[in-house]
């Protein structure tokens, strides 16, 4: 852990509170306590100073008193980044989640959100009127963070990542200027947020498109460990052949008797609710299932449960590895995961993109890879008394390295950890060098440094 230079986060703190009322300058109690406890519990970062900020005025004094004194900065949204870089030691954290409004307009169908939004905050502002908002899958991540970086999830399939419906961004850069860029205005800084992550500067609110669906159908199926090679052999042909309006997640989890299962989570969102009904029991019969929970059901409830499954404060590792199908390749090495999981609470999860995500040109946003593919999620996770976490570590890190040969270059960045430099060098494939060229411009001192760039940001 690096040494903290009191003496400059003392001259620091007395400019902010020159700037911003005091009692949101904290250095130690129970709101800076607050402001540094994340998702992954393993992170013990101590920033030297933490701003629990309300506005736009709030990230622009501290964005400047950063820069002035020469303090890293870092951005605390949701707080669910997995390698904990919304907290430095030493650093100055800009903590938004005091900043979590949500307003929708039900006539543009648009929500506008603040920067420390949750995905759960954003989908039930849009519900309370009858709208349904494109979101990843957990509902205590930060929609800004998710947005920036990709954001796959239940809806991905008909509406797109949650990048694709993003329509205007207000942000304030390294040099205290606050900007709002959409596709006229800065379309270079629109184009590279939608992909690029937080390297660009602090987003204070941002647009999002909503979407009128009448019904959703989703839920939970879970299938016998011994059936792992059919179920997954016939769900590899049933997602070439899905429809946009069927993304079916699914990997491998702990089942009710602690053994290991296959699990499909399957969301319906299409007008047609009996072909979301027919579409859904043609899963059912890949096996016979242990468990088959599905029906009628609203994002805030399908969030609300992979929250359950994966609390804040346990201890979390995770690795990810993008593969065009499920491969026998694949196939085996989920079976691996699976006889050689060393934690009650490791999980697989499998992401895919598809339909309307995967028909937006990749040169149209900063995201690298529009071509069908499945994003794997290798989730290491246990209790913070847990004595094994060498050994948790090694299994995500045995079953990574067992799908290298059937992987993509590349992975998604917002999973990606800060030493994966052979996987961010090619995360964003063509789009590489323009993506560069807008940091530059934008961030030329490197303030930001969110989800890993290549080269040398």
């Amino acid at each position: 852990m690096p040494s903290i230079d009191h003496q400059r986060i003392t001259r620091l703190v007395s400019a902010l509170r020159r700037t911003v009322q005091a009692e949101r300058v904290v250095t130690t109690g129970p709101d800076y306590d607050t402001g540094r406890s994340i998702w992954n519990g393993a992170v013990l970062a101590r920033p030297g100073v933490i701003v629990r900020c309300t506005g736009q005025a709030d990230v622009r004094a501290a964005v400047l008193a950063a820069r002035e004194h020469k303090v890293p900065l870092t951005v605390r949204g949701g707080g669910h980044d997995w390698a904990g870089r919304s907290l430095s030691d030493g650093g100055l954290t800009l903590d938004l989640s005091g900043m979590r409004q949500v307003t929708v307009d039900p006539v543009t169908e648009v929500a506008e959100v603040s920067g420390g939004a949750t995905a759960a905050d954003l989908a039930g502002a849009a519900q309370a009127f009858g709208l349904t908002a494109v979101t990843g899958s957990a509902g205590s991540v930060g929609m800004v963070g998710l947005t920036l970086g990709g954001g796959y999830g239940p809806l991905s399939g008909r509406f797109g990542l949650a990048l694709d419906n993003l329509l205007s961004v207000d942000l304030t850069l390294s040099d205290g200027s606050v900007v709002t860029t959409d596709p006229e205005r800065e379309p270079d800084l629109f184009w590279a947020l939608r992909g690029g992550g937080g390297n660009f500067g602090v987003v204070t609110s941002m647009r999002v498109r909503l979407h009128r669906v009448p019904a959703l159908l989703s839920g939970l199926m879970l299938f016998p460990w011994d059936q792992r090679e059919p179920v997954l052999t016939a769900l590899s042909d049933l997602l070439v052949e899905s429809p946009d309006e069927l993304t079916v997640q699914s990997g491998v989890l702990p089942g009710p008797d602690g053994t290991p299962a296959v699990f499909l989570s399957p969301t319906w969102s299409g007008d047609d609710t009996a072909a979301g009904e027919r579409a859904l029991a043609r899963l059912d019969t890949l096996g016979t299932p242990l468990v088959s929970q599905v029906g009628p059901t609203t994002t805030s409830d399908m969030l609300a449960g992979i929250d359950a499954l994966f609390p804040f404060g346990r201890h979390v590792v995770i690795r990810s590895r993008s593969v065009p199908s499920l491969t026998p390749g694949v196939r085996d090495t989920l079976g691996l995961a699976g006889n050689e999981l060393t934690s009650p609470y490791s999980a697989v999860s499998i992401h895919s993109l598809h339909g309307a995500a995967a028909r937006v040109p990749v040169a149209d946003t900063a995201f690298g890879n529009r071509d069908p593919h499945l994003m794997i999620e290798i989730i290491a996770l246990w209790d913070p008394s847990d004595t094994h976490a060498a050994t948790h570590r090694a299994w995500a890190d045995k079953v990574t390295g067992a799908l290298g040969s059937d992987a993509l270059p590349g992975g998604y960045p917002n999973l990606l950890g800060p030493d994966e430099t052979a996987q961010v060098a090619h995360a964003y494939g063509p789009n590489t060098a323009r993506l560069l060229a807008v940091k530059r411009r934008f961030d030329p001192g490197h303030v930001f440094q969110a989800i890993p760039l290549p080269g040398p940001s």
